[in-house]
């Protein structure tokens, strides 16, 4: 991860998820240059990994629930 992108780490899902939003739109409107869009694209990118990093987490803890009151109803 580039040191641009260190902040993307401490970013709750929803901030993760609305940057991402306004990196795509930006990148969707074709008016950067060349470079600016790599860079948007590395952003997006590491954008993509965190919210994916947190819907993982969210899953595991529904699945540790859902195992747990199984175990508890038997």
């Amino acid at each position: 991860m580039s040191e641009s992108n260190k902040d993307i780490e401490a970013m709750s899902y929803e901030q993760a998820r609305d940057e991402l939003v306004k990196v795509v739109a930006e990148l969707e409107t074709g008016s950067v240059t060349l470079e600016k869009s790599m860079q948007l694209w590395e952003r997006g990118e590491a954008l993509a990994n965190r919210c994916e990093k947190w819907l993982s987490g969210a899953r595991e803890q529904l699945e540790k629930v859902s195992k747990t009151k199984k175990k508890g109803s038997e």
